[in-house]
């Protein structure tokens, strides 16, 4: 990204960049055959300079507000229903089955789950912290937000899934998935072992971040069930998940709202309803 940036935007100071400057390297980087994703990764650092600049009011205009980006279009999200998952556990060697219970109802990141720590989860309260990630590199590493940081409810099915680990392994300090207490466990290699029993079980297999979006769908689909507000599901599944904002959870999850269409229709027409009323 550096080598992209700098070339182009490195003698200019802040305040000399347009948002011309930036749209045009958006598009010398898509006719150089640059995908999606990465135009708008490249674009990431320099957004977060200009958020920062602006709080510390070094500038007063953002030219990365108004950026007419690439759309990304990644793989269809693969997401398992509640029957699936149930199914997807059951096929799994006894060893791994909590692990990717946490992952599926608890929605953690690979590297949140690598880091994860008994004293982080409260089996009695019910309550797990997500405190740290880790890097194949660096090791241990705070997440990369400050949103990061956050407390994930347990449900019934992962206490119980969690309970046995403890258990089963004789373990309740240290790393809960490690190889050892201080070892995180080989994240292929738990992969390699779950596609296995799930195509000796004939069924579909998950990655990590399915299983995040499984767990993104199952909480969105019981606020739904339960006649919960959209919006109180959003901003509770931004927290759980560990999003910055719940504009972030809405761009993400959005789709998954069935409905939201025509409930914005019915709200139009009652404010015009109202509105209109006071004219006459």
């Amino acid at each position: 990204m550096q080598d992209v940036i700098l070339p182009e935007l490195g003698p200019m100071h802040l305040n000399e960049v347009r948002r011309s400057d930036l749209q045009r390297l958006a598009e010398r980087q898509r006719k150089k055959g640059k995908g999606a994703s990465t135009v708008r990764n490249t674009l990431l650092p320099v957004r977060a300079v200009y958020r920062r600049a602006i709080h510390l009011e070094d500038v007063t205009v953002n030219p990365t507000l108004g950026l007419e980006l690439p759309a990304s279009r990644g793989r269809r999200e693969r997401v398992a229903s509640p029957a699936e998952a149930a199914k997807l556990l059951a096929a799994l060697p006894d060893r791994d089955r909590a692990l990717w219970a946490t992952a599926m109802f608890a929605g953690l990141r690979l590297g949140e789950l690598q880091a994860l720590t008994w004293r982080d989860v409260a089996l009695d309260a019910g309550l797990l912290k997500v405190r740290n990630s880790w890097d194949r590199k660096a090791g241990l590493v705070l997440p990369k937000t400050r949103a990061g940081r956050r407390t994930v409810p347990i449900a019934q099915a992962l206490r119980r899934e969690l309970r046995a680990h403890v258990f089963r392994s004789g373990r309740r300090t240290g790393l809960v998935f490690g190889r050892t207490r201080e070892l995180p466990f080989s994240h292929s290699g738990v992969q390699d072992r779950a596609d296995r029993a799930w195509k000796d079980a004939g069924l579909t297999r998950l990655t990590y971040h399915d299983c995040r979006h499984t767990f993104a769908s199952l909480l969105i689909a019981a606020g739904l069930t339960a006649q919960r507000n959209p919006m109180a599901i959003a901003k509770e599944l931004s927290q759980f998940v560990g999003h910055a904002s719940v504009t972030q959870t809405l761009d993400r999850y959005g789709h998954l709202f069935p409905g939201s269409e025509g409930e914005a229709a019915s709200a139009l027409d009652a404010y015009l309803e109202r509105s209109q009323a006071g004219w006459q």
